[in-house]
């Protein structure tokens, strides 16, 4: 297929911001999970559930992710199921076929930029530069996850983007944890934050789901004091 035969999404980048906007002020936490085994995947999101936490990053870092995301659309339609950690074009064809309502991706290439302008769901893309951001930026793109967060600057360069980039706004994932979570929440510029601290591994392989619904609640509270 050739650029001028590929199909253009019904959706504006406008409208896409929008959905995003409304999925993160909803969620306010995305918490990003790994499924090791096909057996968490209910109990797990159950917990998350009744915790307060309703739309799931379901990552592809395991060959579960896609099964979880089927699954969970399927069973669960009341929870919002997005897919993480989208690398190529293929992986984002794949989402989109299991049900994904959403895609986060670590990073960006102008493919998988591409592959968003083209899509009916909302693509928020990673980046931890200004120059990253103006690629995006360049395609419509105004909803941004900055990963890893604390890496890359955290508050401080978030308040700094804030500066030449007036019209962003961030999802900041990768080392926001209870104790700097309000940091971030505070900020104009940031609409939701991406977090693990309520999926502890252990808790997850020894089915431990009331110590993470628990938890998942208190996380919940923190991000709501602001």
């Amino acid at each position: 297929m050739t650029t001028l035969e590929r199909p253009q999404s019904k959706l504006s980048m406008a409208d896409k911001a929008a959905r995003i906007d409304a999925i993160c002020e909803k969620a306010r936490i995305l918490p990003v999970i790994t499924i090791a085994r096909e057996e968490d995947i209910l109990p797990l999101a159950d917990a998350l559930a009744a915790g307060g936490i309703r739309t799931l990053e379901v990552t592809l870092r395991s060959a579960l992710g896609l099964k979880a995301i089927e699954v969970l659309r399927k069973l669960r339609p009341e929870l919002c199921v997005g897919a993480g950690t989208v690398l190529d074009r293929g992986m984002f064809a794949a989402v989109e076929a299991a049900g994904a309502q959403f895609v986060v991706t670590p990073g960006i290439t102008p493919e998988l930029l591409q592959a968003g302008v083209e899509s009916e769901i909302p693509l928020l893309p990673g980046i931890s530069t200004p120059s990253e951001i103006m690629l995006g930026y360049a395609l419509g793109y105004r909803r941004f996850k900055l990963f890893p967060a604390e890496i890359s600057g955290g508050v401080a360069a978030i308040k700094a983007f804030g500066g030449p980039f007036g019209d962003i706004r961030f999802c900041p994932t990768g080392g926001v944890n209870p104790a700097n979570v309000r940091n971030y929440m505070a900020l104009p510029n940031v609409m939701c934050i991406g977090g693990t601290w309520m999926l502890d591994s252990s808790w997850i392989k020894n089915g431990d789901w009331a110590r993470i619904e628990a938890c998942s609640a208190e996380a919940m509270a923190l991000v709501d004091a602001n």
